[in-house]
């Protein structure tokens, strides 16, 4: 097994040394000795572990730059046990394959304080996957942050270990502890958490059934990640088939149709009884600009409206809804010139807190008749309670009046069919779900086409090159790219039956087992070894990413070591309890068996309290000293 090569050959010889930097004292020696002892435990005392000073004791304290080396040495006899280690491991990781997790909150499940303490700005985006990427058990990440929600969506190598540490992670940016988090978050797991995310982009989990505002946000996201390393196939592939469900949903059900809102209610109901011909040159009268009003306004805007007239008592307001709806005509008037601006429009919405009605009887009589060409009545449609327009003025032959019973009717019908409709795109999801599903299986048999593909191209090339040079050397370009064109034919011809059997996209009758067992057939005869270098990529892809953060923190120590010589030998000179400042190496086996030496640094890390092993817990044989004094 190459990774288990892999493995011994970073054991190989009698030891290996690595160096720890810290401000040493009298204790030094013996405490890292403790140190040490935790990574022993890991290997059932299987590895034997010595550190030493440089040269000895008294060098060491005379020593400038405080530097201990460890020597870390193999015994012989116990490399049947290494062997067993080793090879859990990797089983281990290769039968379970990483999942897709997220790990969220919602508007559903956490309170807006929460949320808003979670959120993270569109811009910070690329640090936090890079930052969640960095997490040991996270392959890829995105982030899908609204005031509605706040989502992590990982690529995880363990489900239970990369939710934990996802879990920190969000503790530590927002402050909130962890256990509260866990009270609020909710975890959903591979195929879960694929139809959550096709259920949020077409959606069905937001407050207003079918809005399509989510589904810009998930576009959002794809723009963003594109380029940034963690941003990688699978989380890239979920987020764009997420976005194609969306699409599909409302393009096959038009969910989206329908006012569920009394404020998209009543301008739905104004375009519904004005004629179709005249919804472009119809005149619009808003009074009111507070938050009921604001929303009409938008919703007109939504609906091709350029142009309209808003009474309200101030023109902050006004002003204000100007600047964000750029492109719009708006044209402000006081509330004292609102029966003026009503004589010169055609609907008339109403949105204020006022106690009395502001139309009456005697108020619309003595307006002039709108044209026929907008059907020849004046519409009043008041979203007010109280009521702004008065029950007289449905007396009016010119004019008719709607209020908020009338359109909570039509919310009503609107709500009732966007549920309906519901049901027809869950039934859309399920089966984007499982195609989804069947391209993330095909993802498995890719090394192994890979590597066949180019196994077969070695021996086609190899054998070219043995019948091009029999035929000698004055045949023509045109023979050689024939016979070249012959040997890729053959090969094609070949590889054609063992690729098809790997290919798992749902578009035959093979399940995921049957094209598992057949590229583990093509793996033995050909001695392709997929699994195992599948999985050594990704453990060796962590390791030299922490490696580069170790030595560029090691740069920078031993710089600052020289600059501060001689505070380092005041330091010798009164021993204290340890004290790992700036960087620490530790060689330890991850706790979760990667079943590797793996060396984690952690920038500015203090440790004032007992040794821990590489499991958390307190060393073996440390005992809680508090600080000696001088």
């Amino acid at each position: 097994m190459s990774f288990s090569s892999g493995f011994a050959t970073a054991l190989a010889g009698s030891r290996m040394e690595t160096t720890l930097l810290f401000n040493p004292s009298s204790s030094s020696s013996s405490s890292s000795a403790l140190f040490m002892k935790g990574v022993q435990s890991q290997l059932g005392q299987q590895i034997r572990v010595a550190c030493k000073p440089n040269r000895n004791e008294r060098n060491l304290q005379q020593s400038r730059r405080g530097v201990v080396r460890c020597e870390v040495a193999v015994d012989p006899s116990s490399a049947s046990a290494l062997e067993q280690l080793k090879a859990s491991a990797p089983d281990r990781y290769t039968k379970e394959r990483s999942s897709i997790v997220v790990i969220g909150l919602s508007v559903h499940t956490a309170p807006v304080e929460m949320r808003e303490k979670l959120a993270i700005p569109e811009a910070e985006w690329p640090r936090a996957i890079g930052e969640l990427c960095n997490l040991n058990h996270i392959e890829e990440a995105a982030v899908l942050s609204t005031c509605n929600r706040m989502e992590i969506y990982v690529v995880a190598l363990s489900q239970h270990r990369g939710v934990k540490e996802v879990t920190e992670w969000m503790s530590k940016t927002s402050g909130i502890p962890v256990a509260e988090l866990c009270e609020h978050r909710f975890l959903l797991y591979n195929k879960d958490a694929t139809q959550h995310l096709f259920e949020v982009s077409a959606g069905l989990d937001s407050l207003v059934l079918g809005e399509g505002q989510i589904l810009a946000q998930v576009k959002q996201v794809v723009k963003v990640g594109q380029g940034v390393v963690g941003f990688g196939r699978n989380i890239s592939g979920l987020f764009k088939h997420a976005i194609s469900v969306g699409k599909r949903v409302r393009t096959e059900t038009n969910i989206a149709a329908g006012a569920v809102s009394v404020s998209s209610a009543a301008v739905e109901l104004a375009l519904m009884k004005l004629p179709e011909s005249s919804h472009a040159t119809a005149r619009m009268l808003v009074i009111g600009a507070g938050k009921m009003g604001k929303l009409v306004i938008k919703h007109l805007v939504a609906k091709g409206c350029t142009k309209m007239v808003v009474v309200n008592r101030s023109e902050e307001r006004v002003a204000a809804i100007c600047e964000e709806l750029n492109g719009v005509e708006i044209i402000y008037k006081p509330l004292s010139e609102m029966l003026s601006c009503a004589a010169d429009a055609d609907v008339v919405f109403t949105s204020t807190a006022s106690e009395a009605p502001l139309f009456l009887k005697d108020h619309v009589q003595d307006l002039p008749p709108v044209e026929a060409a907008v059907g020849g009545l004046r519409l009043f449609i008041d979203i007010s309670v109280p009521r702004n327009v008065g029950s007289c003025v449905a007396d009016v032959e010119t004019a008719r009046v709607y209020n908020v019973d009338d359109l909570k009717e039509v919310v009503a019908a609107n709500k009732e069919d966007r549920l309906r409709k519901a049901m027809e795109a869950q039934a859309i999801i399920t089966e984007e779900s499982k195609q989804f599903a069947a391209w993330r299986d095909s993802l498995e048999t890719v090394p192994t086409i890979k590597k066949l593909r180019a196994y077969a191209e070695r021996i086609r090339v190899a054998e070219l090159d043995k019948c091009l040079s029999k035929m000698g050397d004055d045949i023509s370009k045109k023979t050689r790219r024939a016979v070249d064109d012959l040997s890729r034919g053959i090969m094609n011809k070949l590889l054609h039956g063992p690729m098809q059997h790997l290919r798992c996209d749902g578009s035959d009758s093979r399940t995921l087992d049957e094209t598992l067992e057949n590229m583990h057939a093509l793996n033995r005869m050909f001695g392709l070894e997929t699994d195992t270098s599948l999985f050594e990529q990704k453990v060796r892809a962590k390791i030299e990413q922490n490696q580069k953060c170790f030595i560029n923190i090691a740069k920078l120590q031993v710089s600052r070591s020289r600059r501060r010589s001689t505070q380092a030998q005041c330091e010798v000179q009164n021993p204290t309890h340890v004290q790992l400042n700036y960087a620490l190496q530790d060689v330890c086996l991850l706790s979760d068996g990667f079943g590797i030496i793996r060396q984690r640094c952690n920038r500015g890390w203090r440790a004032s309290g007992p040794l821990r092993d590489v499991a958390g817990l307190p060393a073996h044989g440390s005992k809680k000293t508090g600080p000696k004094s001088s």
